[in-house]
């Protein structure tokens, strides 16, 4: 077994010693997947809490250029009250002058990213008091329920007898969510019989090098105790794309956002409110980017003009200047545009075109097209015709709209018409009308999904899926297993699906439900209408959803001022950064795939053996149902294991990252060279080591050296002076791993 009995004595000798005379009773670490509810208290009562970020004393992370890494502490007080308690970082260091940053920052500051590369998060709580109804069905098989919310059951899905809410393990618990930045509760208190987590990313910058970097992580309790935790992060030798393979789309809000932050809905144009509500919105755009998701929304401001391109505020969005230190932006994406803009969210342009008018509809479209055309020709653009047209009479309106549409004499008839309905259908009845359709998934024959998936990309379409449900793939509740949303992207490129659409992320009046303005900070539930206590279901009603629709928390909050931060900008969901992970999974699947295929597809085909329609139904008459447990395994370890063989293969490392770590290869000297220069390099272990030359076409062109070294330093000197003037690359290759550098022969 890989947690072997010295790595829990190590942990629990360590952190007792230096806590003794402290209230903070154990301190450990794990990558955040595993959600650790607040009354837990593992390390304390015993439980193995070695993972693959922590064997005891070390946080051990790993990471591309240009990716956020992160890890999640846990401080546990488990017989007294912690106060005054403090978690810092402040750098991150190769040793030989490149860092990676902490810069302490409140209010504004927290929205300028330019030299905050690490940032720390003091996590909030959410009590779980029903199921999720819209994410999965527990009525016929538990196992379509997250583990930790199973009722027991049998090996078929079937509930024991007379099992009830409160044998659902974590009934009632309070699960973590709310990403707050640590300087707005710099010192803090643990109650005791709890835990607290504090969140910790590191965008680990493009310039940054390949080598590991050190750092500390000090916890003070009061102004006597302290406890310091080594970091210690490798940095691979690739950088991650700045678009991310797995295409996004999350909705932001308007009035939602309005009313929180300043009380208004619907603010008047060219007012300080109107200014501040694009400055509001605008910070969720890039706080969106920084976790490598796009957004969209219903082109709104003050004016309620410029229906027929989009708005000013959304033109540094497009153009990739929002994301540039021109507006305080660093990260992922810098410089790169949303990509993705919808034209009349959620079918609203039927609300001021009339179909009896042609004219005012190709107008319409024609301007829309037109503006893309000159000022975004890169940015994918759809109008969102109808959303989720449901009855006959509603898609015959449709169909309607799609043949005004497309009759148009002018450019218009080139707009591409989004609508959320099934790609089956769409494939059967309205494949010459609309372009490209939103499916949300169940079940289905896998045949028939394959037959109409594999038409819509030979014909080269795009097809959207959005939210999501289990057990088919992940699921956006508050409850869900941590790699949940980890999942969808992997999902998403096993299946080439174009783009993921998550409805709404500012969902804070649940009209829909009936229940009206939401308390984001203190109830989990945000859709749906809670009508009742059921014994098995705990609360519930139509649609009952915990953090459906809330993916982003308001910063500062009009209607629930006990809550308000003040902060004028948004504050992130756990859930967010976990969709970020498999975003970033998905670029190295992609990086990985351009180097070896079939050992990509292996280990796509290990992760996520079912997903989506390839688990089947149980019956073709009726495909909505199917017994079965979700395909893929819960434990984050799994996850980053098959991470680290990704980045092995895009590096040519060949799944030796421990002791290659130290595997290097030096520049020659001099470079360029006319004649004579020197190779020196290190290999960590003894074993066999081959050293080539080969020219600019890949050709082999002498070996240096092929046989048995001891693992020390090396140097080789080499005389090019027989070859004929160009660029050259020494390839050094141990342990199935591969260092190459670049030469130039100048005579």
């Amino acid at each position: 077994m890989r947690k072997s009995v010295c790595f829990s004595f190590l942990f629990f000798f360590v952190l007792i010693s230096i806590n003794a005379q402290g209230n903070i009773s154990n301190v450990w670490v794990n990558n955040g997947e595993d959600k650790v509810t607040q009354d837990e208290l593992r390390a304390y009562n015993g439980t193995d809490v070695a993972n693959s970020v922590w064997y005891g004393e070390t946080v051990h992370l790993f990471g591309a250029k240009n990716e956020v890494v992160n890890f999640n502490i846990v401080l546990e007080a488990a017989t007294s009250d912690a106060y005054n308690v403090n978690v810092s970082i402040n750098q991150l260091s190769d040793g030989s002058g490149s860092t990676i940053d902490y810069t302490y920052a409140t209010d504004e500051g927290l929205f300028d990213w330019t030299d905050r590369e690490i940032e720390l998060f003091y996590v909030r709580y959410l009590e779980i008091k029903g199921l999720s109804q819209m994410s999965y069905e527990s009525y016929y098989d538990e196992r379509h329920v997250p583990e930790r919310m199973r009722r027991p059951c049998d090996s078929t899905g079937h509930a024991e007898g007379g099992s009830l809410w409160t044998d659902r393990p974590d009934h009632n618990k309070m699960y973590p969510d709310i990403a707050v930045p640590l300087e707005l509760h710099p010192d803090f208190t643990i109650s005791a019989g709890t835990n607290q987590s504090i969140w910790v990313d590191i965008y680990i910058p493009k310039t940054a090098s390949n080598a590991v970097y050190n750092g500390n992580i000090v916890i003070s309790e009061g102004v006597s105790d302290t406890i310091i935790i080594p970091v210690e992060l490798y940095v691979y030798d690739f950088t991650l794309p700045d678009m991310p393979i797995s295409k996004t789309m999350m909705v932001i809000g308007y009035s939602n956002i309005n009313e929180r932050y300043m009380g208004i809905a619907w603010p008047n144009h060219n007012t300080p409110e109107d200014s501040l509500s694009i400055l509001i919105r605008q910070r969720h755009m890039q706080l969106s980017h920084r976790h490598k998701i796009s957004v969209i929304d219903a082109n709104e401001d003050g004016s309620g003009g410029n229906r027929y391109r989009p708005h000013d505020y959304w033109l540094p969005a497009l153009d990739g200047s929002l994301f540039t230190s021109e507006y305080g932006y660093d990260g992922p994406g810098y410089g790169t545009g949303n990509n993705i803009f919808s034209i009349a969210l959620y079918g609203r342009w039927v609300g001021f075109l009339r179909g009896d008018n042609p004219t005012q509809v190709y107008e319409y479209a024609d301007s829309f097209v037109s503006w893309f055309a000159e000022n975004s020709p890169e940015t994918e653009y759809f109008l969102y015709l109808i959303d989720e047209p449901s009855g006959e009479e509603a898609l015959l309106e449709m169909a309607g709209w799609c043949s005004l549409i497309k009759d148009n004499p002018g450019v218009g008839s080139e707009i591409p018409i989004f609508v959320t309905i099934n790609l089956l259908r769409v494939e059967e009845d309205y494949s010459d009308l609309i372009d490209i359709s939103g499916t949300t998934f169940g079940f289905g024959v896998t045949e028939i999904w394959d037959e109409a998936v594999g038409g819509v990309l030979t014909s080269g379409k795009k097809f959207y899926f959005y939210n999501g449900h289990r057990p088919c793939g992940g699921s956006f509740s508050t409850e869900d297993d941590g790699v949940a949303l980890r999942v969808l992207p992997w999902s998403q490129y096993k299946k080439s699906i174009s783009r993921w659409f998550f409805w709404e992320s500012t969902y804070y009046d649940n009209y829909q439900g009936g229940m009206g303005e939401t308390n984001v900070f203190q109830n989990a539930q945000t859709f749906g209408s809670y009508s009742r206590v059921d014994e098995v279901d705990g609360e519930t009603g139509w649609g009952y959803s915990n953090g459906d629709g809330v993916m982003i928390y308001p910063g500062t909050d009009h209607l629930f001022p006990s809550e308000s931060y003040g902060l004028p900008g948004p504050i992130a969901s756990l859930r967010l950064k976990h969709w970020r992970r498999g975003i970033q999974d998905a670029d190295y699947l992609a990086m990985a795939e351009s180097v070896d295929p079939v050992a990509t597809y292996s280990i796509i085909d290990s992760v996520i053996p079912e997903v989506l329609w390839e688990y089947g139904c149980a019956e073709d008459w009726d495909p909505t149902w199917l017994r079965t447990d979700i395909s893929w395994s819960t434990d984050p370890d799994v996850w980053e294991a098959a991470r680290k063989d990704l980045a092995e293969i895009i590096a040519g490392a060949g799944g030796n990252f421990d002791i290659l770590e130290n595997f290097t290869i030096e520049q020659n000297y001099p470079n360029p060279f006319n004649s004579i220069t020197k190779i020196k390099f290190h290999i960590p272990i003894s074993g066999n080591v081959n050293l080539s030359l080969y020219n600019n076409l890949g050709q082999k062109v002498e070996t240096l050296i092929d046989g048995y070294i001891d693992g020390r330093y090396c140097e080789v000197e080499y005389d090019g002076s027989e070859l004929p003037n160009g660029i050259y690359f020494f390839r050094l290759e141990f342990a199935n791993a591969s260092r190459t550098i670049k030469s130039v022969l100048i005579r």
